[in-house]
Order: C-alpha cells, then structure tokens, then sequence
C-alpha cells in the first residue's frame, strides 16, 4: 500500500507542476494530494514538499487552518477566467464551456469564501 501512496504522491506532484504552467489544469488540489500521499508514504517527499519555496507556504497555511492567501485567490481568478475565455471561443458544442464555466465558477465561490492568513505580526 505504501508505494501505490507513494506513486499516487508521485504522480499528483506530476501534476501539479505541470499546473503551474497549463492554464486549466490546478495546482493546488494537485499538491494538497501530493502532500497527504507523501505524509503517509514517503517522509523524504513530505518534507520536500514543505520546504519548496513555492509550495511550501501554500500547504503551511492549508495545514494551519485551511488558509488561502488573497494572491493565490487571484492568481486561480484570473487562470479560470482566461481558460474560460479559451473555452468559450474554441469549445464545441456549447454546453462543454458552460459545464467548465460553471464548475469553475463553483470552486472560485468556495475558494474565495476559505479564510486568508492571519496577518503576521508587524
């Protein structure tokens, strides 16, 4: 079981990489699986994880309080909207881009409603 885990930690961390470049495909989701594989299968990859300047302090917040920082609000805003905009001026018929649109308008409704870090003492 531990390296089908590490496999599934593997492959979700695939996958959210490729995320950070290719708009419609998320990150986050991606890495959060990743991290939760890799905490039950592999230390090495969890603690990497942790400490990658990028990902790092995303799952330190999630972990913390199920925290998302405004700017990765902003930053998913406008990914989905541009991959909304592609959609709808490329996707055939027209219930595929009204499908896409609503479910990403659906998870940008529960993303923006996830609390934001507490602010740090200044």
């Amino acid at each position: 079981m531990r390296w089908l885990l590490r496999l599934f930690a593997l492959l979700c961390l695939g996958l959210g990489i490729a995320g950070v470049f290719l708009p419609g495909l998320p990150t986050t989701v991606f890495i959060l699986m990743a991290s939760w594989a890799a905490a039950r299968s592999s230390p090495r990859i969890h603690a990497w994880l942790h400490r990658h300047p990028l990902f790092g302090p995303m799952l330190r917040n999630w972990e913390a309080g199920g925290y998302v920082s405004r700017r990765a609000k902003h930053s998913a805003a406008i990914t989905m909207a541009i991959s909304a905009a592609i959609l709808w001026w490329l996707a055939r018929p027209w219930w595929a881009p009204m499908l896409a649109s609503t479910c990403m308008a659906a998870v940008l409704l529960w993303l923006w409603r996830r609390p934001e870090p507490p602010a740090a003492p200044q």
